[in-house]
């Protein structure tokens, strides 16, 4: 890319009223020319403190962190000018500041799709609990086994070329988005890369990690969209 690209970020976010508007105020305004929250089903200020800071906010009314990030595609599709997306979530747990870090191997390196580690970063006591840690470790060994690919998270924090987001044709609705992606992206032979990437406490409740069904349900969910694309 010779222009510098133009960069999208879309937030999936439910009841993410308390971190929302840091997430967006964190990201580096000189790298993103918009940020979309999608509002999933949320019953608190999300919308009002994420329009506050600036960004383009749509609604989900029904819930699933997959269909958001599908509201925020379709959005995308409106458009004619989009290079990169960034995904991103709004509890702040990842740092926005960070994204330079995702998008330079695309620009530099022509990677396709850039996967934040947090496996590889730093991350704060109890950022992370005991189930996720195993189940991101379980997922990734499988897609080496059954894919081919080596990863080491399947993090939330990501970026990826506006086309070969497209050429995936995403279909997941709930917890199975992101692996969906990673497996998708091996199969298409496309070029991924990982990089460290830091990770706090969230502001707030967790809805997935912070339940036992949660939990069970993200991860009956993962494991079944590995084995279903096979």
């Amino acid at each position: 890319m010779n222009e510098p690209p133009i960069v999208r970020v879309i937030i999936p976010a439910f009841n993410e009223e308390n971190g929302v508007g840091e997430v967006i105020n964190e990201i580096p305004k000189d790298l993103v020319k918009e940020v979309i929250v999608v509002n999933n089903a949320s019953t608190d200020d999300t919308e009002k403190v994420a329009l506050q800071s600036g960004a383009t906010v749509l609604k989900e009314p029904e819930k699933g962190y997959g269909r958001a990030c599908l509201k925020g595609i379709a959005y995308l599709q409106q458009l004619a000018d989009t290079d990169i997306v960034v995904f991103l979530d709004a509890d702040h747990s990842d740092y926005p500041e960070e994204m330079v870090n995702l998008i330079n191997p695309i620009i530099k390196e022509d990677a396709d799709l850039v996967i934040g580690s947090r496996a590889q970063g730093a991350k704060e006591k109890g950022s992370m609990t005991p189930q996720q840690i195993f189940g991101n470790w379980l997922a990734t060994r499988l897609l080496r086994l059954l894919y081919g690919v080596r990863f080491t998270d399947l993090g939330p924090f990501r970026a990826i070329k506006y086309d070969q987001l497209l050429a995936l044709d995403m279909q997941d609705k709930t917890y199975g988005w992101t692996v969906e992606m990673q497996l998708k992206a091996a199969k298409q032979k496309m070029k991924c890369v990982e990089v460290p990437v830091n990770y706090r406490q969230r502001i707030g409740f967790s809805k997935i990690s912070g339940t036992i069904k949660g939990t069970v349900m993200a991860g009956y969910k993962i494991i079944w969209t590995i084995f279903k694309y096979l």
